[in-house]
């Protein structure tokens, strides 16, 4: 189990995961759903499981349901999912 701190960038041109803002820094993830009906929150749980390689279902937003700033918890082998976030750290701060 990996607990994830994101900022979730409605409105987007594409989705996608990228990015870094905010102390402690925040995983940027952008979706072209709205915020409404719950629309950004189902894309952003698509496009962190596609990120991470686990299903949407293996995903859980504990804090921040209606904010842009959110806590994930996502399911899994936590070595892997820590090597995965570790890496997609890294690709993001060269």
């Amino acid at each position: 189990m990996l607990t994830l701190e994101i900022r979730v960038r409605p409105n987007a041109k594409q989705n996608r995961v990228g990015g870094v803002v905010g102390e402690p820094p925040r995983l940027v993830v952008a979706v072209q759903a709205p915020a409404v009906d719950g629309k950004a929150n189902e894309a952003v749980l698509k496009v962190v499981a596609k990120a991470f390689d686990v299903r949407p279902r293996d995903i859980s937003i504990v804090h921040g349901e209606l904010a842009r700033d959110k806590r994930l918890v996502i399911t899994g082998e936590e070595a892997v999912l820590q090597a995965q976030l570790n890496e997609l750290m890294g690709i993001l701060n060269t």
